[in-house]
């Protein structure tokens, strides 16, 4: 677990620690007060598109260790499901063999793996929801929206077979509660996907160079995975290289981070010659960390 401080232990003090290190993530207010948008926004049509992608090529850990916990017609709670695009795969990828969690393979869902037979969908967007909601209803989903922040829904959302959190923990604070409440709702396994470091860490030396600020090198995968052993759950782990480039090409990356640093879109140019400058192109592909265990029964 490298990265992981063992100086720092028990309960209290890792789910402190990861508080404190988000909290590190802040954008400096002066910074902020001049964004011309909001650094911190999800374009639903972005999601759309991975969502797609997903649903095409129905792939990956994480999509097997939920369907080979699923029985036929299970249901699935995607908390931060965005368009759905770790759980709508799901109904396109039943009955595709590959060999279950252990082999080193990363395929899709196990041969006599579950079913996709309801979907529980939380997230905050309205527009995240509706995009999903129309997506399960062209596959034959029947699903179920809740929009509110994890764990505040929770008591709106029924127990499911299995729950999962895919790309969501770096946006949560209070994570032991988080954690809490999707073991609670899941009766055979709960599933984490994340990056390994904080998403926004590609962006770290175009902070340092645009406003002199230093980004941190917390938290990882490492925390969040101490954090769930430290409430007692048996947590298992695996990694693969994100399946797709962040960006397509160096538009695209200008115009992502002239928004996240808060940048007028006409330095979008400044933005490709420090990129250029730094080395930073071709962004590397993220570690993505799949962490699952079964709740006590």
């Amino acid at each position: 677990m490298d990265g992981l401080d063992r100086r720092v232990d028990g309960l209290d003090g890792l789910s402190e620690r990861w508080r404190a290190d988000l909290a590190g993530w802040g954008i400096p207010p002066e910074i902020a007060a001049k964004a011309p948008a909001d650094p911190w926004a999800h374009s639903p049509a972005r999601f759309a598109e991975r969502t797609a992608r997903a649903l095409a090529d129905p792939e990956g850990p994480t999509l097997a260790r939920i369907a080979e916990a699923l029985p036929q017609d299970g249901r699935v709670l995607d908390v931060g499901a965005g368009t759905g695009a770790a759980s709508l795969p799901l109904a396109a990828a039943a009955g595709t063999p590959v060999p279950p969690a252990g082999t080193g393979d990363c395929g899709a869902p196990p041969a006599g793996a579950g079913s996709l037979g309801e979907l529980v969908a939380v997230d905050t967007s309205e527009g995240m929801l509706a995009e999903l909601a129309s997506r399960a209803a062209a596959l034959g989903v029947p699903t179920r929206v809740i929009r509110g922040r994890w764990p505040d829904v929770a008591g709106q959302a029924p127990v499911a077979d299995v729950a999962v959190a895919a790309h969501v923990v770096y946006n949560v604070p209070d994570l032991v509660p988080f954690l809490t409440g999707l073991t609670a709702h899941a009766r055979r396994r709960v599933v984490l996907e994340l990056p390994y470091r904080h998403p926004m860490s590609w962006l770290n030396p175009l902070w340092a160079h645009f406003h002199g600020v230093v980004r941190p090198q917390r938290p990882t995968a490492d925390d969040v995975a101490a954090i769930a052993e430290a409430l007692g759950y048996d947590v298992r782990r695996t990694e693969r290289l994100a399946p797709l480039s962040r960006f397509a090409d160096m538009d695209a990356l200008a115009e992502s981070a002239c928004r996240r640093l808060c940048l007028d879109p006409g330095r979008a140019q400044e933005v490709v010659a420090a990129v250029t400058a730094l080395d930073m192109w071709p962004v590397p592909r993220e570690r993505w960390i799949t962490l699952w265990w079964e709740p006590a029964s």
